[in-house]
C-alpha cells in the first residue's frame, strides 16, 4: 500500500478509501491509485484487513456433500442442443443454495466459503469453516444441533431446511420451506383432479426432517380423502439420489404384484428422475399408467420425459435469507435478540409426468 501511495502520489490513507469506499474518491484521483495497483501487481491482503477490523469479511456454508452422478449425467445429454439458459440444469438442491447465497453475500461486500465433504465426518468440517468465517450457514443433519449452539456463542449460525428442535436447546436461527404443505397439495392434486387412490410414497432417510414433514404432508392428503394412512413410507431409501430412486420403483413394482401404483410420489426430484428411467424398462408408460411426482424443482425436472410434475421450493432464496440473517446478526442491530424462524412457501408445478399439460 505504500508502495501505491508512492507510484500514485496520494497519501495511505487515500489508497485505503479507494479500496474500502470507492465511491469517497475522485473519479480522476480513483483511476489513478488502480492504475499504479495494476502496474505493482497490488491486491488488499485479506488477513491484514481482518486483524484490523476483527473480521474476515468471509461468509461459511456446511453441508455433506451428498452428489449424484446419474444425474449430472443425464442433465448433461439432456442440455445438449437446448438453450444457453439450460446450461445449469444439471444444478441440484445444494448447488441453488449456494447461487443464492454467493449472489446474496456479494451484494453485502462479503466472500463465500463453502465447504462440502464427507472424508473426515462433519463435525470436523464445521470445526475447519468456523475459524474462519464471520457466520455461516449450515444445513440440517450436518451436525447436532447442540455442537452449532457451542459455536453459535461466538458467531452467528443459521441453521438451513431443518426446523427448531422442540426436545433440546436450539438457540439458532432456521430457515426452511413449507414441506407438509407443498407435499399435501400435490398429494391432493393426484387424488381429486386425477382420481387417482392407489398411491406410493418414496420417502428419505429416517433422520431428515425435510422429508419426514414431506411424508407428514403426504400422510394428511390422504387422511382428507379419506384413505388409509401409512405409519411409513412405502419405501425408504439410503441416499436420495436417481439411483435410488429406480431402485425404489422396481422394489415397489416387485413388491405389488398385479396392483402397480397408480402413482408414486417421491420425497425429492432425484429419486423421480431415476424413477422414469425404471418405470419405462418395466413397459410402464408415465403417466398413463402410472403418475410421477417429485419435491424441490431441480432445473432438470422441466427437461426430461415426460416433464416433472413436482413442489418447487425456493432453493435460491435459502441462501439469500440465509446472508440476510447472518448479516443482520453482524449489524450491531441485530447481534442479540430471540432467534427466528422462517418459512419460505413452496408451490405446485404440473407437468406431464402426472397427466397435465407442460407447466
Amino acid at each position: 500500500m505504500y508502495d501505491v501511495a508512492e507510484r500514485s502520489g496520494v497519501s495511505i490513507a487515500t489508497v485505503s478509501r479507494v479500496y474500502r469506499n470507492p465511491d469517497s474518491v475522485r473519479e480522476k484521483t480513483r483511476d489513478k491509485v488502480l492504475a499504479a495497483a495494476r502496474e505493482l501487481g497490488y491486491v488488499p491482503s485479506g488477513n491484514a484487513r481482518g486483524l484490523a477490523s476483527r473480521s474476515t469479511g468471509v461468509l461459511g456454508l456446511c453441508f455433506p456433500d451428498y452428489s449424484d452422478p446419474d444425474t449430472e449425467s443425464e442433465a448433461a445429454a439432456a442440455a445438449a442442443g437446448t438453450e444457453a439458459d439450460d446450461d445449469h440444469a444439471f444444478m441440484l438442491y445444494s448447488d441453488q443454495i449456494i447461487r443464492g447465497m454467493e449472489r446474496a453475500a456479494r451484494r453485502h461486500g462479503y466472500a463465500l466459503l463453502i465447504a462440502a465433504s464427507l472424508s473426515g465426518g462433519p463435525e470436523s468440517l464445521v470445526a475447519k469453516v468456523a475459524g474462519r468465517v464471520d457466520g455461516f450457514a449450515v444445513l440440517a443433519r450436518t451436525v447436532p444441533t447442540e455442537d452449532l449452539e457451542v459455536i453459535s456463542r461466538r458467531l452467528p449460525v443459521v441453521m438451513l431446511a431443518g426446523p427448531r428442535d422442540p426436545e433440546g436447546p436450539d438457540h439458532l436461527d432456521h430457515i426452511e420451506v413449507a414441506n407438509a404443505d407443498g407435499q399435501r397439495e400435490i398429494t391432493r392434486h393426484l387424488i381429486e383432479d386425477h382420481g387417482l387412490r392407489r398411491l406410493a410414497f418414496v420417502g428419505g432417510v429416517e433422520d431428515s426432517p425435510d422429508a419426514q414433514a414431506r411424508f407428514d404432508g403426504y400422510a394428511a392428503a390422504r387422511r382428507d380423502a379419506g384413505l388409509p394412512v401409512p405409519e411409513s413410507p412405502d419405501v425408504r431409501p439410503e441416499l436420495m439420489t436417481q439411483a435410488e430412486g429406480a431402485k425404489a420403483v422396481e422394489a415397489l413394482l416387485d413388491r405389488a404384484g398385479t396392483q402397480v401404483p397408480q402413482g408414486i410420489l417421491f420425497a425429492n426430484d432425484q429419486m423421480a428422475i431415476g424413477a422414469l428411467h425404471a418405470l419405462e424398462r418395466r413397459g410402464l408408460r408415465v403417466p398413463q399408467d402410472v403418475a410421477v411426482t417429485g419435491f424441490d424443482g431441480i432445473p432438470l425436472g422441466r427437461l426430461v420425459r415426460p416433464a416433472l410434475t413436482t413442489v418447487r421450493q425456493p432453493m435460491r432464496r435459502l441462501g439469500e435469507e440465509a446472508v440476510d440473517l447472518l448479516v443482520h446478526r453482524l449489524g450491531s442491530a441485530g447481534s442479540a435478540g430471540e432467534p427466528e424462524s422462517r418459512v419460505l412457501p413452496v408451490d405446485v408445478v404440473r407437468r406431464e409426468s402426472c397427466g397435465c399439460g407442460a407447466g
